[in-house]
């Protein structure tokens, strides 16, 4: 099977500005960023995310055979419920991260881009004597995300994961350009690009595997705990190091959000070395920047990963602009 185009069809949408590493394949924004967010903030649009990797399992024991590997209470998932979940290595670091949804006969998940490869060989290397199938769909579906509060409806038969965050729609790939023109100029559901939905996700201090983690994360550094890893169940990899760090110590970094100063032109890009504000730019480095984004109410805002000593009310640098904390992560 040829695999799908590596570039949207929505990109031929007028005014589409082509994103960026780790987006590459879909639009930044259509024209009008802020346009775009204050739209997404109302419930309003929709974000193509069909460069997303979409994975299905299938089979009698999916349930209770990836109950076993994840970091999620999976077993007696009901259907149409969606819920996140991690794979960790043995050491407890996080490798992937997928957002699912079971359909009653088959678990249907989405993950980063490019990720879904390395996902497949993992659950491919694990599946021993159980009876289930799994299978890279990415070639034939597209993740459409349509914001909380949207009242765009979903075409009958597909697949929909809704969190309180939106509803991620696993649509037919070959239905993506019809669902995006068809209300026409004035449908309600305008293309909104990835850079609105970025800006929000740190809004919400939501962190997304590769921008706010590295080889070394722990979920507890970056906010998993209790949303995408239950504490509950063990019986997973990597599990030793959760109920260790849990019970008996504190993770060695923390995520925080950050209010940048906006009279900077140009916003720190991910990696820019943090420090604190009275040490200057050649101080010790404390942490880097994960994401920073431009918010249509907030400014310029950023998530970070530092050091968990760092004090919570030190004001600090991202390279050479000022930042001011809040706690995401306890120290």
């Amino acid at each position: 099977m040829l695999r799908h185009s590596s570039a949207s069809p929505l990109l031929s949408l007028p005014g589409a500005v082509p994103a960026e590493a780790p987006d590459e394949g879909v639009a930044a924004h259509y024209g009008d960023l802020f346009r775009e967010q204050r739209a997404l903030a109302d419930g309003s649009g929709f974000v193509d995310l069909s460069h997303r990797g979409v994975v299905s399992v299938s089979g009698a024991e999916r349930l209770s055979w990836l109950h076993l590997l994840l970091t999620q209470h999976v077993s007696e998932l009901p259907p149409g419920q969606a819920t996140e979940a991690l794979i960790l290595s043995a050491h407890g670091h996080v490798e992937h991260a997928v957002y699912l949804v079971d359909d009653g006969e088959t678990t249907w998940m989405h993950t980063e881009p490019g990720k879904q490869e390395a996902l497949i060989a993992y659950l491919e290397s694990m599946k021993f004597f159980y009876r289930v199938e799994v299978a890279d769909r990415t070639d034939d579906f597209a993740v459409v995300h349509l914001p909380a509060g949207s009242i765009t409806e979903a075409p009958e038969g597909t697949v929909v994961r809704e969190t309180p965050h939106g509803r991620d729609l696993f649509l037919p790939r070959a239905e993506l350009m019809s669902f995006a023109t068809a209300g026409g100029p004035s449908g309600g559901a305008p293309a909104i690009g990835v850079l609105a939905l970025e800006a929000l996700r740190v809004e919400a201090h939501r962190p997304r595997l590769g921008l706010e983690t590295d080889h070394r994360t722990i979920p507890h550094e970056v906010g998993w705990i209790g949303g995408a890893v239950h504490l509950q169940k063990g019986c997973y990899r990597g599990q030793e190091t959760v109920a260790r760090v849990q019970n008996l110590g504190k993770p060695p970094r923390r995520l925080v959000f950050l209010h940048l100063d906006g009279s900077e032109v140009h916003l720190p890009p991910h990696g820019t070395p943090i420090r604190l504000a009275a040490d200057g730019e050649e101080g010790r480095q404390l942490g880097f920047i994960t994401t920073s984004a431009r918010h249509h109410e907030l400014g310029p805002i950023a998530l970070a990963l530092i050091k968990r000593n760092v004090p919570t009310d030190a004001p600090l640098i991202a390279g050479g602009t000022a930042a001011a904390q809040e706690v995401i992560v306890e120290p």
